[in-house]
């Protein structure tokens, strides 16, 4: 029997970050692409919903909230995934829980990478690349699609494939998000530029609050344009810094929208400067050009996979580090001039010269 004409309806358990659920879409993807009649589901955390409504590569979302106890997670989800007699799992973390959810929900075929001693809950382990931390990470999840093609199709095309990171998102969101603009005082005449002036998960990502300042200053007198702050509910103190350290005053939507709206009004806006977080890579995927600022973590495993995006970094004897807080002078982001960033994003809003 043809192990695919068995597979009609799969799971992927979805990333626990807004970065990686990003650099999985080409994952899913080649998955589509791979399995045209199979109902393709995601199983994920609610707010990855926010990123994933408007997905033309994915039949449903199954989302939900975790809890304090990991076990108990599992116990609950299996039962929801149970009903649903789902043929494969494939997981793109490295959980033990998920691992666990996907065999108690009794999931014939349940395929990942065998870390952290969950390979007995496996079906179908897949070993670590040895590549895994000098590849960017579109490849490690990529990997696991092309085993799964391998397996269960018994060819070998999603490595050779052209990859698509692109992500849609609708009319109807769009102009929901100029509307939220409109009404927070955005001058929609202007070039909207956005500023992603935090990071939830490492202070040593962020440029400086005096850095971003200076840059939204001179971005609205250089160039007479509509500055936003971006981020959410956890960057409220950093953005608040950098409103009061401007000169010019920029408009603060920081945590005053959830994930949805977010990436809508990043598709309608004309440029996104950040550190390294996780709208940096939901802005170029939706089509808007991106310049992020790396310091401490890895560009080359880690950068937006996309042509929309420009990484801004100085190379210094102790990055990328990956440390949350900088033990010394915080050197790889202190010394990234102003000046250098603003005439990259000039650069990047200048008219594309036809040939």
């Amino acid at each position: 029997m043809n192990p695919k004409k068995s597979i009609n309806s799969i799971v992927v358990r979805g990333t626990n970050w807004v970065g990686d659920s990003i650099m999985a879409i080409p994952a899913l993807r080649e998955l589509s692409r791979i399995f045209p009649e199979a109902e393709i589901v995601l199983h994920t955390r609610k707010w990855a919903e926010g990123i994933f409504r408007d997905a033309d590569f994915l039949d449903r979302i199954v989302t939900f909230d975790p809890g304090k106890w990991k076990i108990k997670d599992a116990l609950g989800q299996s039962e929801i995934l149970r009903d649903q007699r789902f043929d494969l799992a494939i997981l793109l973390p490295n959980s033990f829980e998920s691992a666990l959810t996907a065999r108690l929900a009794g999931i014939p075929r349940r395929i990942g990478y065998n870390k952290d001693l969950r390979g007995l809950l496996l079906t179908d382990p897949i070993a670590m690349p040895e590549w895994k931390n000098k590849r960017h990470e579109v490849y490690y999840f990529l990997n696991l699609i092309a085993e799964v093609e391998k397996r269960f199709v018994g060819t070998n095309t999603v490595l050779s494939s052209e990859l698509d990171s692109m992500l849609q998102i609708s009319d109807e969101r769009k102009a929901e998000a100029r509307h939220i603009l409109k009404a927070a005082g955005v001058d929609p005449i202007k070039k909207i530029i956005a500023l992603g002036t935090g990071s939830t998960n490492s202070r040593a990502k962020r440029w400086g609050a005096g850095s971003y300042a200076k840059l939204n200053d001179m971005l609205q007198n250089e160039l007479q344009a509509s500055v936003i702050l971006v981020g959410s509910g956890g960057e409220t103190d950093v953005a608040a810094e950098v409103r009061r350290l401007s000169t010019t005053t920029p408009i603060d939507i920081t945590g005053k929208t959830g994930l949805a709206e977010a990436a809508a009004i990043l598709s309608v806006v004309d440029l996104l400067v950040s550190n390294d977080m996780g709208l940096a890579h939901i802005a170029p995927a939706v089509g808007t050009k991106t310049a992020v600022i790396f310091g401490p973590t890895n560009s080359v495993t880690t950068r937006p996979f996309s042509d929309n995006a420009v990484v801004i970094r100085h190379d210094v004897e102790c990055s990328p580090c990956m440390l949350r807080d900088c033990p010394i002078d915080h050197r790889c982001m202190t010394r990234m001039p102003v000046e250098e960033v603003f005439n990259i994003c000039r650069e990047l809003l200048a008219p594309e010269q036809s040939e």
